[in-house]
């Protein structure tokens, strides 16, 4: 592998903390460690460590983030305003030869790693400023919301699709996700047409901020230093607001909100109620964020990678209680 560039600190850039089954396929291994518990699990490990694990869901994220960041160095030099990826596992440190070389196989610029040896991961996000937290264990991921960490877990699709090498595609749901709860709240309570008039009349007053808010913001910062480049037209990050609103009822309070925050995507599709799952196989996005588990399995037949956000309303009862500000960007 090529020497790794030095590494930013964690306040400068951009970190997206990623579990080990989020990046690399572990269902035998897990299995092993559900069936017959860690001894047998870590004695696996050890005796399969020289083979590479097969990519996860989030593997194609993650390579194309260093795709960005690659572009960023040749044009920053000096910046340490970069995609820093950090591999967060409570794996044993055993387990870890295997994950290096792993990531040694596939020459993926992973060289933060934390081995919590089955403690919760969460203090150490904190540590490293997390932007995003990827991981396939739905608790870790709501205990990470619950302490205001933007984060989602992710699926594998059900599916493989191409997605680009060279642009990074990042399409968000709208309420729950980028915006908070409270339009969710209303068509829950009062139903669809007490939606329509409410967002109308509230058309011009910003919706509160969502748990993924404040990704999207570092996401447009980082696009902002390649158009500053008059690179707008080839900026390698593009992103998509994909939500169920309709654009005539209440679509311009969702877009006036972004701009309130001085953010915008790429793109805006409003479906009025149509699956997501066609229209995401259009856009082939590395990652999709939903706070709905319907739509990400709508998302994950037609072969797209996507990240529930346990975040808001429409998540289990006994999540809904806290009815609290959704955390400041990180």
């Amino acid at each position: 592998p090529s020497p790794a560039p030095p590494q930013p600190k964690p306040q400068n850039a951009v970190t997206i903390a990623v579990s080990s089954r989020a990046l690399f396929r572990m269902d035998e291994e897990q299995r092993i460690y559900m069936e017959q518990g860690v001894e047998e699990y870590v004695r696996y490990q050890l005796q399969h460590e020289n083979e590479p694990f097969s990519p996860g869901p989030a593997f194609p994220f993650v390579k194309a983030l260093e795709a960005v960041n690659k572009q960023l160095r040749e044009l920053y030099p000096d910046s340490e305003d970069i995609f820093d990826i950090v591999l967060v596992t409570n794996n044993h440190a055993q387990v870890g030869v295997r994950l290096i070389n792993s990531i040694n196989h596939y020459d993926l610029f992973i060289e933060r790693f934390c081995m919590t040896g089955g403690n919760s991961p969460i203090c150490y996000l904190k540590a490293y400023h997390t932007n995003l937290y990827l991981s396939a264990d739905a608790e870790k991921v709501r205990e990470a919301i619950d302490q205001g960490i933007a984060a989602a877990t992710i699926f594998s699709p059900s599916r493989d699709m191409a997605v680009s090498q060279s642009q990074l595609r990042v399409a968000f749901d709208g309420d729950a996700v980028l915006f908070s709860d409270e339009s969710e709240r209303i068509v829950k309570a009062h139903g669809l047409d007490r939606f329509f008039e409410h967002e109308k009349a509230h058309e011009n007053k910003p919706l509160a901020q969502g748990p993924l808010k404040g990704f999207l913001e570092a996401l447009g910062r980082l696009q902002k230093k390649f158009y500053s480049k008059g690179l707008r037209l080839e900026c390698p990050i593009r992103t998509y607001l994909v939500t169920a609103r309709s654009a005539a009822s209440s679509g311009a309070r969702a877009l006036k909100t972004l701009r309130s925050w001085g953010l915008e995507t790429d793109e805006a599709l409003f479906l009025a109620g149509a699956p997501k799952g066609p229209l995401l196989e259009k856009i082939r996005p590395h990652i999709f964020f939903d706070d709905q588990m319907f739509h990400v399995a709508g998302a994950q037949e037609m072969g797209t990678v996507a990240a529930h956000v346990p975040y808001g309303v429409a998540q289990t009862p006994r999540r809904t209680a806290p009815a609290k500000q959704a955390p400041a960007a990180q």
